[in-house]
């Protein structure tokens, strides 16, 4: 019964990534094409989110600033997660729903991109970082599930929005990481091509 329940979690994560896969293939494309562009122009990416997307923040950085899969120069990307004398100043002296959007309008400039996650669609605090990114000139692209929530009705067509088909969240957020290495090989792959054995 126990392993039922295990493989049950791993049918539902593969079925869904594979129903995942047509419907996200566009709207991952032009998320892909608005970073590459981006950092071609010497701008940035910045990154959002809380809980297990504030993860995922640190590890699309990570890889940005690191490597992914091909040895290259770093990308500047930025993780707006983890400077904690940053969060606990802002929440203490505003609220927390004004943690990423504060940083947001110290780091953010006109041709920027902000990395949006959120699995509802409705978290504030990623909202009002969305809202700031939009006054800044920013173009976003934002990970969510849930059918999109408040943050499908702000966004614009210039932003790319991958909204994945599922209303659980563990779902949801497996999916989101898949995304995120989605568009680090599309990055490198439009630095360098496509790996000559592919």
């Amino acid at each position: 019964m126990k392993n039922q329940r295990i493989l049950s979690h791993f049918q539902e994560s593969a079925e869904l990534k594979m129903f995942s896969a047509e419907a996200l293939a566009d709207p991952i494309a032009q998320a892909i094409e608005l970073m590459f562009s981006a950092l071609s122009n010497g701008n940035k990416i910045l990154a959002c989110g809380n809980g297990g997307s504030a993860a995922d923040c640190q590890h699309f950085a990570a890889e940005l600033v690191g490597r992914f899969e091909r040895e290259r120069l770093p990308l500047p990307a930025l993780a707006l997660t983890t400077d904690t004398s940053i969060l606990t100043a802002v929440a203490n002296d505003y609220s927390y729903q004004e943690v990423f959007a504060k940083q947001v309008q110290a780091f953010g400039q006109s041709g920027d991109i902000l990395l949006a996650i959120s699995t509802s669609g409705n978290s504030v605090s990623i909202l009002n970082a969305v809202n700031a990114a939009l006054e800044r000139d920013m173009r976003v692209v934002a990970l969510t599930g849930k059918g999109g929530g408040e943050m499908g009705h702000v966004l614009t067509e210039a932003d790319a929005h991958i909204c994945v088909p599922h209303d659980r969240t563990a779902r949801i957020q497996e999916v989101h990481l898949l995304v995120i290495h989605c568009v680090c090989d599309g990055i490198d792959t439009a630095l360098f091509g496509a790996d000559a054995d592919e």
